[in-house]
């Protein structure tokens, strides 16, 4: 691409300034046009990027009529994903919206369904599969030096529940479901749908154990079958310090990645205080590798591949599927804690929901 593509962006809240200040690093895209329905927002956001070229508009339909803008970023609440989706899909503008890639699978499901109804592409911002020690594992995976796995662990846990109050959405079950599994496990989900291979079945138990008494779970572990016979294991705690960890096991080695999440909202810092290593043959305890981790930037990465299907039609990683079978893994597991830890299959659940 010689010139940078245009993007606009709706909805202008703190993860749209993260995503907003990525892009000033990037040579292949540019955010120039944003809309919030608030004009405080508005006036804030073309307060902050006005060197950048950006300008706020006051209407969708003002972004949307500019032929120069080919693609739209949605930061806005899940439960707006798809109309919002189909507004941008109908004036022939590509898709890009952050994870979740809607509040239900069905509603998931008809946002991947833009793409052969419109001729656009839907890309899903599931950063962390873009984290440099995530696409590491996956490299090693895919060469074979590990050897089959076996067996994944994965766990993203933080202190949130100790701090909810009934004034934070995340009180409440309706609008957090699962607390942590669906605030947290998702990303996980996602990490090990990609170095385990396709999803067939999800159990999962709950618990509750903060003392401030809100209405959502705190703790969960989701048990992930693989077609392939992997299995793994996904956790969340809201009660703890934080954490997020991939282990993978494999026949001739396994490798351990822990991120500090502390710098996550300035991904180019990760590298600085993560870790990761690999671990070969029987003998190999004393023998870990400490293994370096490149410098990156995960938003950066996701918004410039969102850039590229803009222009070239394709959406390899990020895609609405793999967007898709987050939510339902997310839902399999929400299901089977109401189930008390049957295993629910993801196929049935994608079928149920194509039925509406």
């Amino acid at each position: 691409m010689s010139e940078p593509v245009k993007l606009g962006i709706v909805g202008l809240g703190r993860w749209a300034k993260v995503l907003t200040r990525a892009a000033r690093a990037s040579s292949t895209f540019r955010i120039v046009a944003g809309y919030s329905r608030s004009q405080d927002k508005r006036d804030e956001f073309q307060t902050e990027f006005a060197d950048t070229g950006y300008r706020s508009v006051d209407s969708m339909e003002a972004m949307l009529a500019d032929p120069s803008i080919k693609g739209v970023v949605i930061t806005v609440p899940n439960e707006q994903h798809l109309p919002v989706a189909e507004q941008i899909a109908k004036a022939g503008k590509h898709i890009y919206t952050e994870k979740p890639i809607a509040a239900t699978l069905s509603d998931g499901l008809k946002i991947e369904a833009l793409q052969r109804q419109h001729g656009v592409t839907v890309t899903v911002g599931h950063s962390a599969r873009l984290l440099a020690g995530v696409r590491m594992m996956k490299e090693r995976i895919d060469s074979g030096e590990l050897g089959r796995v076996g067996f994944i662990e994965a766990n993203f846990s933080n202190e949130r529940a100790l701090e909810l109050t009934p004034q934070t959405w995340r009180w409440y079950k309706d609008r957090a479901p699962g607390g942590p599994l669906s605030q947290l496990a998702v990303h996980m989900f996602d990490i090990v749908h990609l170095l385990g291979g396709e999803v067939s079945q999800v159990s999962s138990v709950a618990s509750k154990l903060s003392p401030v008494g809100a209405e959502v779970d705190d703790q969960s572990m989701s048990l992930v079958k693989f077609a392939n016979g992997t299995v793994a294991y996904v956790g969340t705690c809201w009660t703890s310090p934080g954490i997020f960890s991939v282990r993978i096991f494999g026949s001739k080695g396994l490798m351990h990645y822990e991120v500090d999440f502390g710098t996550w909202d300035t991904p180019s810092n990760l590298h600085k205080t993560s870790s990761l290593y690999i671990q070969r043959g029987k003998d190999g305890y004393g023998k870990r590798e400490v293994l370096e981790i490149p410098a990156s930037d995960m938003f950066r990465d996701e918004l410039e591949q969102f850039a590229q299907s803009c222009v070239t039609g394709t959406v390899p990683m990020l895609s609405a599927y793999n967007g898709n079978v987050a939510i339902a893994m997310m839902n399999a597991a929400l299901r089977s804690i109401d189930g008390n830890g049957v295993l629910v299959s993801i196929n049935d659940l994608m079928a149920e929901a194509a039925r509406g």
